[in-house]
């Protein structure tokens, strides 16, 4: 049920970045993603007002709450990075790195006591490699050091909220991926306020974007109770498949080549998860 959880957030926020990404191509980015975050948010108080499975925040680390807004916080810099690399029209350099962001919580994971088997263990760096190249890498032409750096600031980023994520979900993950929402809204609200514009949104972007506001937080909430019903390091792996989800919706939808590496992503994540779900 973990892993069947895990791919279930990789299909979400594969899903949700298309359409993100789709969408930034004829409004700014950060109009796009604020957007996405905030019909999240909503999302998750209407869940909350649903399920009544409100629970008052503590100050310990124990809790939901400093894990969720933690990542909330560090998730939002690293796709401010993440868009900023992109910006540098470095995308086969930019995507592949953040993709590695997987090894931050993996590695904790592992320190902390959790001990796959060896089959899993083959299985998860098979389906991180097929992450990798499912996000294009791309080195023709030389390599500059702003795209490494954005990058890489986005993988470690990815990574750290990821982990907050998985910490905070062990007290609550509704709980979780509601506080993760909470700063960013706060924080796109009052920058809306300043330059006096939600992004001019038609009313067919904004069905989009609702959508996307959905994939974005169901994905957090299906990884969050992957992360509680099995080993994290496993569920944390096969959430980071999304990339490749993203290309393929390129491909069936906007008729994007996908590189010959990216093929060899695919088969290599079908491979990793098959052999994470026998271990």
């Amino acid at each position: 049920m973990s892993a069947l959880l895990a791919l279930c957030s990789s299909l979400l926020f594969g899903t949700s970045d298309y359409i993100g990404g789709h969408l930034t191509k004829k409004h700014k980015v950060m109009t796009v993603t604020g957007a996405i975050q905030i019909f999240g948010f909503l999302v998750g108080l209407m869940l909350l007002l649903v399920t009544r499975t409100w629970i008052a925040p503590s100050l310990s680390w124990s809790g939901y709450f400093l894990p969720g807004v933690c990542a909330g916080l560090i998730g939002f810099a690293g796709l401010n990075a993440f868009f900023a690399g992109l910006a540098t029209g470095r995308m086969g350099v930019v995507s592949p790195i953040s993709s590695l962001s997987v090894m931050i919580p993996v590695i904790y994971s592992l320190i902390n006591g959790e001990r796959p088997s060896a089959l899993a263990i083959t299985g998860m760096v098979i389906a991180t490699l097929g992450a990798f190249f499912g996000s294009g890498p791309e080195i023709r032409g030389g390599l500059s050091l702003k795209p490494l750096l954005f990058g890489a600031i986005a993988a470690l980023c990815f990574g750290c909220a990821v982990l907050f994520l998985t910490l905070g979900a062990q007290s609550n993950v509704l709980m979780t991926s509601v506080s993760m929402r909470l700063p960013t809204f706060f924080i796109l609200t009052a920058m809306a306020i300043k330059y006096r514009t939600v992004g001019n949104f038609s009313k067919k972007d904004l069905r989009f974007l609702f959508l996307a506001g959905i994939g974005d937080f169901l994905a957090n909430i299906a990884l969050g109770e992957a992360s509680t019903m099995g080993l994290v390091s496993a569920a944390v792996v096969l959430a980071s498949l999304y990339p490749l989800v993203t290309s393929v919706y390129a491909f069936k939808f906007s008729h994007e080549r996908l590189h010959k590496l990216q093929y060899v992503g695919i088969i290599f994540a079908v491979a990793g998860v098959s052999l994470i779900s026998m271990g």
